[in-house]
């Protein structure tokens, strides 16, 4: 192809000297003329247009691109009066100062072995009948269930006749009983009084023998010696209670134990008046640290902690399951927020929102999340003295994505 040029010059050269009729003729008269001419001319523009797709990158300038520059998203956003109203958007200045940290232990409610009481038979009973049932909330004094003995039957009339002996004796005159006599009389009384006391009976109880049917000698009453709710009734009427055997269970559920377990390689300083958080069903109390127990549960592997509470509205009762959150302060000022003022980005990540004071726009802020320190939670990246949102981060959040800004791509 580099010779076509010359060529095509020559023929072009040859045709022009030709006379313009023998040119004509020679042209009517043979037509294949045009066909090498034609090819020539053909070949000459595939040349340059072969020539033109080899020429070196180089030649060809870049396409300048006309498009205009993507425009920088708003990174802060402003809230009128009535939007921080509507959202309750509440702010703070956050600095250092001393926390609460939680530390967690599984509880579990006792019956306050301080206000509760066992009622037993102290000797071989049989129970003739009961006047109270569990559950029912008793006072102090109150029959609780009668009961027959042989031995109070005889301790009963014993007591009669050391009662009548001693009266008897006491309006004797001087000079009719020696005075060793009615010192014995009056000790086999008190004998006699002291062991029907010893059985469980009450004065009262006692004082009213004399009147006493004798179809009736041998029963007697267990009462209560404390107001309190009877948890425990395992006992039938006809039943034969051996003495010392459990008939009732009362306790006083207005103030009962929390037995805490904590691990037995926990450093937790646990301190004998300390406060804690007791969680039932969503429902806070507050307890107080009166015990700790020094050996460790060769099963559980964990120490117990005993706290005392009011349970005024008896919402707790023996054998619940308990959440127990202990407060340990922090050793030196921190700077924490609330966990109401953190927003997760869609990448993970942890933002405030600062609030320009002057200007009164709010910039989200990453923060590395620390520690949980009761309600607030520890964070890094804040200096001190700064004003942030503290309720309604999230409303400030929603804000800033609407001006199409993602403070977590900026």
């Amino acid at each position: 192809m580099k010779n076509s040029k010359p060529v095509v010059g020559a023929v072009l050269t040859t045709l022009l000297c030709v006379p313009v009729s023998r040119a004509t003729t020679a042209i009517e008269n043979d037509k294949n003329i045009d066909a090498p001419i034609q090819y020539f001319l053909t070949q000459e523009s595939d040349s340059h247009q072969h020539e033109k797709a080899h020429e070196p990158e180089e030649n060809h300038k870049p396409e300048v691109s006309h498009q205009p520059e993507e425009n920088h998203q708003p990174e802060e956003v402003v809230l009128t009066e009535q939007q921080r109203q509507l959202a309750g958007v509440q702010t703070s200045v956050i600095e250092p100062r001393i926390y609460n940290q939680r530390v967690y232990a599984p509880g579990e409610v006792k019956v306050n072995g301080y206000s509760s009481s066992l009622v037993s038979t102290r000797t071989d009973s049989v129970v003739i009948s009961r006047h109270a049932a569990l559950g029912d909330e008793v006072a102090k004094g109150q029959v609780l269930v009668t009961l027959f003995s042989e031995t109070i039957a005889q301790s009963q009339a014993e007591f009669l006749i050391a009662s009548s002996n001693y009266s008897r004796a006491k309006k004797l005159d001087k000079n009719t009983i020696s005075e060793s006599a009615l010192v014995e009389a009056e000790n086999r009384y008190k004998a006699s009084y002291g062991e029907l006391i010893a059985f469980g009976l009450t004065p009262n109880a006692i004082s009213s023998i004399t009147a006493l049917d004798v179809d009736a000698f041998g029963q007697y009453e267990l009462v209560a010696v404390r107001d309190g709710v009877v948890l425990q009734d395992d006992f039938m009427q006809g039943q034969r209670v051996l003495a010392g055997e459990t008939v009732m269970l009362l306790a006083d559920e207005s103030d009962i134990w929390i037995e805490a377990s904590l691990p037995a390689t926990s450093t937790f300083p646990v301190k004998v008046g300390d406060t804690a958080q007791v969680i039932f069903n969503g429902e806070h109390f507050t307890a107080q640290v009166i015990q700790q127990s020094h050996i460790i549960d060769p099963l559980t592997r964990t120490r117990t902690v005993r706290l005392a509470i009011r349970n005024t509205t008896h919402s707790l009762h023996a054998g619940m399951f308990v959440d127990v959150l202990f407060s340990v302060p922090t050793p030196s000022p921190v700077m924490a927020v609330p966990e109401t003022a953190m927003v997760r980005s869609t990448d993970g990540d942890w933002v405030i929102y600062v609030e320009n004071e002057a200007s009164g726009a709010f910039t989200p802020v990453e923060v590395q999340r620390g520690e949980a320190l009761g309600e607030y939670r520890r964070i890094e990246g804040v200096e001190t003295g700064t004003r942030i949102v503290t309720q309604g981060a999230f409303f400030v959040a929603s804000e800033l994505a609407k001006s199409g800004f993602d403070p977590h791509n900026h």
